[in-house]
């Protein structure tokens, strides 16, 4: 098995961050079935994305949205090929230290309910009601 993946902030327009977005759009459009037009928004123009990458390749995207009032981590996906090698979690990790960096205190997600578990590990607490986001069970997520 391959080491850590190399986790880093990309600018979306650069071949990174191009082959990120081509990561998302097969794990959650052709996998998951989420409409393109709601994987794709408007905040992906002024979002930071992060990416992992292992064995040379690009394993894992997510994005951070800075709202006024939180954090917002999002579209977290990994190549099915690097799925269960800690991916998801090391770029989760990075990116809430790049959001306490810049004086960030208070996060916020939406997960997939199969996902809960991976963000209470990293200190997320669920809140609020079950809701279908992209046709998929999700739960509001937050750390106090």
């Amino acid at each position: 098995m391959a080491g850590e993946p190399i986790v880093l902030s990309v600018p979306l327009q650069s071949d990174l961050g191009r082959l990120a977005l081509e990561l998302r759009r097969r794990v959650f459009v052709d996998e998951q079935r989420v409409p393109l037009d709601i994987e794709r928004d408007e905040h992906d123009a002024a979002a930071t994305h992060v990416v992992a990458l292992l064995e040379g390749n690009v394993a894992g995207v997510m994005r951070i949205v800075f709202l006024p009032q939180h954090a917002k981590f999002g579209r977290v996906a990994v190549d099915r090929a690097y799925r269960r090698r800690g991916i998801a979690q090391a770029m989760m990790q990075f990116a809430m230290a790049l959001a306490r960096e810049r004086g960030e205190t208070r996060f916020y997600l939406t997960s997939q309910l199969d996902k809960v578990a991976l963000y209470e590990k990293l200190g997320f607490i669920a809140f609020g009601e079950r809701f279908e986001e992209g046709g998929l069970p999700h739960r509001a997520m937050k750390t106090y």
